[in-house]
């Protein structure tokens, strides 16, 4: 029989050991030593402090607007998504590959440009500035242009994580489906959804975890007034800068949990299903 050469790590223990000593090294820089000194920040007087901090009316009326935020990017570009992954991955047509490529375009542009972008187009002197200020109708520094800029950072999670599962799975149930008499609305209810359930809820997931950290776009559209375009990230922004710490390290705390939920349920999916990232 062939022998099997060992690794580097195998004949060096050493160096296994030192890779690990650099990877935990690195992780505490960047997360653990900062994520530790958020929670401390935020209970260094007590439980109570804390929570009156959670009772003022400009955090409260940033956590709902980031919570509306979510009610409606979340279930458009879930529509958007399964549509765009079912026209990808049933036809080929003149332009897929353009399609695919501007489905991925918010990976590749800074938020801060895509609030811009949105500005030059739908602000006072925009494209469409004195169409919708004739119409009386505000996107800029309000919620609608909020909307487009959240819409636009969280596009691509949905159709990115559902196209590879049509893709796998191929035509032939829906194909007999049809066969046996069933319209196209009941073979994507009762055939096709089963099997893209959980690509996608994992890309909901993405999507909803995108919508509520977003802060660069947004900070662009909204103008970031307390208490009426102030979302939690921009809350935590303001805060600090206003020496109001305390509330600030609170919302970072309400932000770190948000996400802890995020990673642990992202977990549970990847565990059940075998799902692995693909944007």
């Amino acid at each position: 029989m062939r022998s099997v050469k060992p690794s580097p790590t195998q004949e060096k223990p050493w160096l296994h050991a030192l890779l690990i000593v650099i990877a935990i090294g690195y992780l505490a820089l960047v997360l653990l030593i900062p994520a530790a000194n958020v929670l401390f920040q935020a209970f260094h007087r007590g439980v109570l402090p804390f929570l009156e901090n959670l009772l003022e009316p400009d955090f409260l009326h940033a956590v709902w607007l980031t919570f509306a935020l979510a009610l409606v990017v979340v279930p458009l570009n879930t529509v958007f998504g399964l549509c765009a992954a079912w026209a990808i991955a049933r036809h080929r047509f003149p332009g897929r590959t353009l399609l695919l490529s501007m489905i991925d375009l918010p990976f590749s542009i800074s938020p801060v440009v895509a609030g811009l972008m949105l500005v030059l187009v739908y602000g006072r002197n925009g494209w469409f500035g004195g169409w919708l200020q004739a119409l009386d109708i505000r996107v800029i520094f309000s919620f609608p242009g909020m909307v487009l800029a959240t819409a636009f950072v969280s596009l691509p999670f949905v159709a990115r994580e559902v196209i590879p599962v049509l893709e796998e799975i191929g035509t032939e149930q829906e194909e007999a489906a049809k066969t046996l008499g069933a319209n196209e609305w009941q073979t994507f209810w009762r055939v096709t959804l089963p099997n893209i359930r959980w690509g996608l809820l994992y890309g909901v997931l993405l999507t909803n975890a995108r919508v509520m950290g977003e802060f660069g776009a947004v900070a662009v559209v909204s103008g970031n007034v307390a208490g009426l375009t102030q979302t939690l990230p921009l809350f935590v922004e303001n805060a600090y800068k206003n020496y109001n710490t305390e509330s600030a390290y609170a919302a970072a705390v309400i932000l770190g949990l948000l996400a802890l939920v995020t990673l642990v349920v992202k977990e549970i999916l990847e565990r059940k299903t075998g799902i692995k990232p693909n944007a």
